[in-house]
């Protein structure tokens, strides 16, 4: 993270997203002042809160990409929730609280992959004996010379195993498992904030169950149970709520449908009540979790909308002063559009490419043709819905439809996909305005 800064940042998503300067900026500067407050005294460190933000701008512009590739750069456990999915307590639904409870399981499975990946070769290691015992077991009453025959037969298995010869030979294995039901019977319990999960899982005892698998599966199973053995599951979870704590991310959506006030009569659910609801949650407040107490005073809040109707001012006053940095991303249109198909390392031709490079085929773009694409994207968001970059995922879809379709039978060919392709491909959706919006 000390490397890691506000340019580096930017840097780094502008490998994925086209412009929206403003909004990497902003995301960029509250990251590093994580890292800031990190470098402070416990006492000062307590002080210091994040700069929760709101990206105003339509859909398709970037708004989720942005928040999820900045927490895929920080390895931080990240959640996105529509704030419209939520209700008031007393009602049904979902409550706000559920929301930092996700963020921690997500948190709780980063930090156990982390953790396995330190024990792996240890739990490899382990894993290959035991797969050597099952294929060769050793018998305690075996003279010195069985016993010897038996160590030189083992060691030519490991070999076999090691070279990957023996990987669709059945074994038998055992594996303990707990009753599935268990979740499902206390997933509402949990939601009062007391910890009946563990309880129950403490009491119902494991399921020990015997399966015939290949070698391959059974060498997976057994490193996954080594592995377990290895982690130390009390130092995991203190580590998996803190980072939860102070690097987790909620990315909350459609933050205008809950701005304003209900129109008509009967209870205000969906709004007003949801946005006091999140309030302590967004301010700082102690959400009980399975795995313990989780305060959300240094969650990083991102919030989103379009704001075509509501405004960041019809959101209540409390919950307006939580969000103090506002950012605006722009409309995309057709410069950009080719931009977005040509320069992102994930850009939609290039996956196009290696897709159909599986099949042995190549596949070439010539300007023309994303300059066309770019255009009727852009033309068609003009004209109907304006949905964003995510009209060129539909329009590209629709040029390659016959190609997708054909490219097992197309083996060693060179294909090279031009503006007059383009146009051949679209022209009747295109044309019929009402057919655009159908398929479009």
């Amino acid at each position: 993270m000390k490397d890691l800064t506000p340019r580096k940042i930017v840097a780094a998503l502008d490998r994925y997203i086209i412009g929206q300067a403003d909004a990497k900026r902003a995301v960029a500067i509250a990251i590093r002042n994580r890292w800031r407050r990190r470098q402070l005294d416990d006492k000062m460190a307590q002080e210091v809160m994040p700069k929760n933000i709101i990206m105003i701008g339509p859909t398709g512009v970037g708004k989720t990409e942005i928040a999820r590739r900045l927490a895929a750069l920080v390895k931080a456990p990240f959640l996105k929730v529509e704030a419209s999915k939520y209700t008031e307590v007393g009602y049904h639904g979902r409550d706000v609280e559920s929301m930092v409870r996700d963020l921690v399981e997500l948190s709780m499975n980063m930090t156990r992959n982390a953790h396995m990946e330190m024990v792996r070769e240890k739990a490899e290691a382990a894993a290959e004996e035991r797969l050597l015992d099952i294929l060769l077991p050793m018998h305690d009453l075996m003279d010195e010379e069985a016993e010897e025959q038996a160590r030189a037969t083992r060691e030519k298995l490991r070999k076999r195993l090691r070279d990957k010869k023996l990987e669709d030979r059945m074994v038998e294995i055992t594996i303990e498992e707990k009753p599935m039901v268990v979740q499902g019977v206390v997933a509402g319990i949990e939601e009062i904030g007391v910890d009946f999960q563990n309880m129950i899982e403490r009491m119902v005892p494991s399921r020990s169950q015997t399966r015939k698998v290949s070698v391959a599966e059974a060498r997976k199973i057994l490193v996954q149970q080594e592995a377990d053995k290895l982690i130390d599951k009390d130092k995991m979870t203190e580590e998996a709520l803190n980072r939860a704590e102070n690097m987790g991310i909620i990315f909350l959506d459609e933050l205008d449908k809950i701005a304003g006030r209900e129109k008509g009569a009967g209870p205000d659910v969906s709004r007003e009540g949801v946005q006091r609801d999140l309030l302590p949650i967004v301010e700082g407040s102690t959400v009980a979790t399975r795995y313990g107490l989780v305060r959300t005073d240094h969650i990083l809040f991102i919030a989103a909308g379009a704001f075509h109707v509501a405004k960041p001012s019809d959101l209540i006053p409390e919950m307006q002063g939580r969000f103090p940095i506002r950012v605006e991303l722009q409309d995309l249109g057709e410069e950009e559009f080719v931009r977005i198909l040509t320069e992102p390392e994930n850009a939609l031709t290039k996956q196009y490419k290696a897709l159909l490079e599986t099949e042995k085929m190549t596949l070439k773009f010539k300007k023309d043709a994303i300059r066309e694409i770019a255009r009727i994207a852009a033309d068609v968001n003009h004209r109907t819905q304006n949905i964003g970059a995510r009209r060129l995922q539909t329009v590209i879809e629709k040029v390659l439809e016959d190609v997708s379709f054909n490219a097992p039978d197309m083996e060693g060919v060179n294909l090279e996909i031009d503006a007059k392709y383009v146009k051949d491909a679209l022209q009747d959706i295109v044309k019929d305005e009402d057919l655009s919006r159908y398929i479009l």
